[in-house]
């Protein structure tokens, strides 16, 4: 079927000022894009001030972790709910709320005069985070509707989901070495500001659900708390270790809390969380890919930034501009996906591909040593890896929201953005277990000379490392046998998406 024919089926203009919209969606794209800039940054940004906030503020290292912590819980246990909060009452009024509490949040953040406020400050990043991202992707999904240019324009906002951990290192470097770690907070009020004009300008006063079904309260409730216990108990495990009570009590609890939810989404009028959006093959492979991206990416920001700094005794700047090869990899290799590669092969064999390529980056890292060199040891793992992920975010964040109605494009996109949340913060908590014990076990039969020590560091870095290719090779094999083959085209019998 010629392409114009299909984008015609799927497509509706019922409201004659969409044409004149139309020349602006590439516009639209830089405001998505750059909101999503926003929330992403803030993922790996405060990691990097978070020594000068503790020197500053005058907390202890056992609190030093609820910095972070405060916004993932947030974060990721409200995001399903604010996706279908954008499909109820409207994507663009959803986007520019988010938009604008995130960045007053940030500057109360900037400003806290102590620890307390600062904690509360990034917990209401997280609460106004899972209000803005979901509606971001979930206006990409709705704006761009012909296959071409959906393609592209998942190809530019996956580089920049991908990419953004990288460049929150380096900016986050920069403004802490230059400037001042509030200024790590306060950059959000310019590029959320950016984001909130370019949105007044660009975005029309689109639709919101026609129904106006009633919010599923019930579903809602168990959902928010099984991803708050879930994402609480791997973070708790960091800490305090598997065995701690609170640790397996959260993460039962979640668990159990998730069965009921989806137990719920069965059965009420009204769920949440449609069960269509997730049982699609393709939707689950997607986001699968995306759950496994989340998990390994951290063996690579968390466990390189900290060899960076103290073997090889890099600055933070330093270390933000040794993540650069990565974050080309990755924009080159999701633009060059979703452009050229899918389209004609579908994700079937792009997305493995990917995984592959994460693997054997993550496997080349291994090898780095007290003296490695970065051009020769450290630069071809990171390049690989970042093309690696390049080929899986992006495919996998276009296949998760294609031929989703209009009504479940927020929730559609929530769930990309879950699973994603739940896996970083499994993996971390994993890894970061996984490496520690392999660090005492070297040091237990040896004298922790600075020597043994140092040894002890590239151990467990390498065991996290090694951890990391094993979720991509997982990743590998599941994806390839999930994903339909071909290339796929959205449903022209399914109900149209309505534009932004």
């Amino acid at each position: 079927m010629p392409r114009s024919t299909t984008a015609a089926t799927i497509t509706t203009s019922p409201d004659p000022t969409d044409p004149p919209r139309a020349p602006h969606r590439w516009w639209i794209l830089a405001v998505i894009a750059l909101a999503q800039v926003t929330v992403v940054l803030d993922a790996t940004i405060v990691n990097i001030a978070l020594p000068s906030a503790q020197r500053n503020l005058g907390f202890s290292d056992g609190n030093r972790q609820w910095v972070v912590t405060a916004y993932a819980l947030a974060f990721g246990s409200l995001l399903l709910l604010g996706g279908r909060i954008a499909d109820l009452f409207g994507r663009r009024n959803t986007f520019l709320i988010g938009l604008f509490g995130f960045a007053v949040a940030s500057a109360t953040g900037g400003a806290a005069p102590n620890f307390e406020v600062l904690v509360a400050a990034r917990a209401l990043q997280g609460v106004f985070g899972a209000l803005l991202a979901p509606a971001a992707l979930s206006l990409l999904t709705t704006t761009f509707t012909d296959p071409a240019e959906r393609d592209k324009a998942f190809g530019v906002f996956g580089a920049v989901a991908g990419a953004g951990g990288g460049v929150g290192l380096l900016l986050g470097g920069v403004l802490t070495e230059h400037l001042d770690w509030r200024w790590c907070l306060y950059v959000n009020l310019i590029l959320a500001g950016a984001a909130i004009l370019g949105g007044l300008l660009l975005l029309g006063r689109h639709e919101r659900s026609a129904a106006r079904p009633r919010l599923d309260l019930p579903g809602t409730l168990a959902v928010s708390a099984g991803l708050f216990a879930l994402v609480y108990g791997f973070s708790h495990a960091e800490s305090d270790g598997w065995s701690d009570p609170i640790t397996y009590g959260c993460l039962i609890a979640g668990i159990v809390l998730l069965a009921a939810f989806v137990r719920i989404q069965s059965v009420v009028a009204n769920p949440l969380l449609p069960l269509r959006v997730v049982l699609d093959r393709d939707r689950g492979a997607s986001l699968l890919g995306m759950l496994i991206t989340g998990a390994g990416m951290f063996g690579v920001f968390l466990f390189l930034t900290y060899y960076m700094q103290q073997t090889l005794r890099y600055d933070p700047v330093e270390t933000g501009l040794a993540f650069l090869p990565m974050v080309f990899g990755i924009m080159a290799a999701a633009t060059s996906a979703t452009v050229l590669l899918v389209p004609r092969f579908g994700p079937k064999p792009i997305v493995p591909g990917g995984m592959a390529l994460a693997a054997l980056g993550l496997l080349l890292l291994t090898r780095l040593d007290l003296d490695s060199a970065y051009a020769t040891d450290l630069m071809p793992g990171l390049i690989l890896f970042g093309a690696g992920a390049g080929l899986i975010i992006a495919p996998c964040m276009s296949a998760a929201t294609l031929g989703v109605r209009a009504d479940d494009a927020g929730v559609a996109s929530a769930a990309v953005n879950t699973v994603q949340q739940v896996g970083g913060s499994i993996g971390v908590a994993l890894l970061s277990t996984l490496s520690a014990t392999a660090g005492s076990n070297y040091l237990a039969d040896r004298q922790p000379t600075p020597d043994a020590l140092a040894q002890a560091a590239l151990r467990s870095y390498a065991t996290s490392y090694r951890w990391s290719a094993a979720f991509f090779a997982v990743g590998l094999v599941a994806t390839a046998l999930l994903f339909r083959p071909g290339a796929r085209t959205p449903d022209p019998t399914a109900p149209p998406t309505v534009h932004a």
